[in-house]
């Protein structure tokens, strides 16, 4: 798999030649307004499955184009296509490209570190700035190098504060229960000019059924949370089940974390990440959590506030590239990264980031890419969102242009491949035929990327469910990327 972004690399740029000359001849600019695609009629496998699923025709929207094609190439399938819908996280494809075009796949973001006093004999007199740039991926591993710089530096002592500038993202607070009621998933949590560890813990249970109990492993480290360190083992013989219900878990209290419940042995090892019940202050727990835990003594606390101006970085910590990060947000539809990608796009604009920047950068990119194509509505970026909006069109425009674009190669390897990997390795259709972001709410699933055809061909397909009943939709949209398959 690694092999074929490299070799669709040394094709792009004839791609991108053929695909200008294509927009050029026949749709008379970038700008050009796609016409209406006539209604036909749809498979009578996808009817079948509709109908299996007790979903109408009406609850589908679907587009399937040449991937080559222009803004007049007739599709082979249009359904619905023009009705404004719910796309849940397809809307992603719409950030990670614009960020990919915008930002260029190289893009890294910087975390700086800067130094306020003086090192005398292992002990700084002064306080340390972490300076937050929104950086998507500073998880736990990369937290811990972080603080190992920071002893390189000559210190274990900090005789200050550790300071965290998050002033880089503008926003208001986020009540992480609103979208779902589910507080502590690690899906509803707020994006954060410094995050850390996308503000979840991660639990690792380990049973020893010589000692009746299993072991709990937590990362990253937090100051001032007392953990449950075992939890005793269910009676021999208790199948896994809902092992997690089982635990009984007191999760609520930010300060204290407990279990009243037991763990079945035949669970084996098994992993539950955990949004922080409080995520406005996870980022100070971990940092004093990892500094403590390296060994590191701090007199003062971790605080919020702003870098003193005029102080220069000791050193600065560095991303993975764009590239990397749009795969980890495409292939395993990570929200908060998506926001984060998001408001980068405004932060690399104007200094400072807002959701309503953001909006309006990506406003001007879709404008000035797409021309009169309809703009979607795309809220927060990562399409956890009852207000997102796009057409199916729309969408499937854009993918057109995303396969003639430079970056084709790092968004095509982002996307799940179907029956293989990322949020499509459950899939029943064909698997490696197809390269689709999915998308997925209450009463919503989506799917839209490339398929690759029996005649060599590549389709754009996308196709959204919306409906109360919209979680039965999956062997509907498997149908349909099969169906897609099947040209000849």
């Amino acid at each position: 798999m690694l092999s074929v972004p490299v070799v669709w690399r040394s094709a792009a740029p004839r791609g991108v030649l053929l695909g200008a000359m294509l927009w050029l001849a026949l749709a008379g600019g970038a700008g050009a307004q796609a016409p209406a695609p006539s209604p036909s009629p749809l498979p009578a496998e996808v009817e079948a499955a509709l109908a299996r699923a007790r979903l109408p025709r009406e609850a589908l929207s679907v587009l399937v184009v040449d991937a080559q094609g222009s803004a007049r190439t007739a599709p082979r399938l249009a359904h619905r296509a023009q009705v404004p819908v719910n796309p849940a996280s397809v809307m992603k494809l719409v950030t990670t490209y614009a960020a990919l075009e915008q930002l260029g796949p190289a893009y890294v973001w910087n975390t700086p570190v800067y130094l306020q006093g003086t090192v005398q004999d292992g002990s700084l007199r002064g306080n340390v700035y972490i300076q937050g740039q929104g950086d998507p991926k500073l998880v736990m591993e990369r937290l811990w190098l972080l603080m190992r710089r920071l002893q390189g530096q000559g210190i274990q002592v900090i005789v200050g504060d550790i300071v965290l500038d998050r002033t880089a993202f503008d926003l208001p607070e986020q009540d992480p229960a609103r979208f779902d009621g589910e507080p502590l998933r690690p899906y509803n949590a707020a994006p954060d000019a410094l995050l850390l560890n996308f503000k979840s813990s991660v639990m690792t249970f380990v049973p020893d059924a010589a000692a009746g109990l299993a072991r709990i492993q937590y990362d990253p480290p937090l100051a001032g949370v007392q953990r449950q360190a075992t939890v005793a083992l269910a009676a021999p013989g208790t199948e896994c089940g809902d092992w997690r219900g089982a635990l009984r878990a007191e999760l609520s209290d930010p300060a204290k974390v407990g279990f009243q419940g037991v763990y079945p042995a035949a669970c084996g090892e098994r992993v539950w990440p955990v949004a922080a019940a409080d995520p406005r202050g996870f980022a100070a727990r971990a940092v004093e959590g990892m500094w403590r835990e390296l060994g590191g003594k701090l007199t003062g606390t971790v605080r919020d506030g702003k870098v003193p101006a005029g102080l220069k970085p000791a050193f600065v910590v560095t991303s993975p590239a764009l590239a990397e990060v749009v795969r980890d947000v495409n292939k395993y539809s990570n929200n908060v990264m998506a926001q984060q990608v998001f408001l980068t796009l405004a932060l690399q604009k104007n200094g400072v980031a807002t959701y309503d920047s953001a909006r309006e950068a990506l406003r001007q990119w879709w404008q000035g890419r797409l021309g009169d194509v309809e703009l979607p509505q795309v809220d927060n970026g990562a399409g956890l969102s009852r207000d997102a909006r796009l057409t199916a069109q729309a969408l499937a425009r854009m993918l057109q242009l995303a396969w003639a674009s430079p970056s084709m190669p790092e968004l095509l390897a982002s996307l799940p491949i179907s029956g293989v990997d990322g949020t499509l390795r459950r899939s029943q259709s064909r698997a490696g035929t197809a390269h689709l972001k999915t998308g997925s709410l209450r009463d919503v699933m989506a799917i839209a990327g490339y398929v690759h055809a029996a005649s060599g061909r590549r389709y754009v397909l996308v196709a959204v469910v919306n409906h109360v009943s919209a979680g039965a939709a999956r062997p509907v949209l498997d149908s349909l990327i099969d169906w897609t398959a099947r040209d000849q």
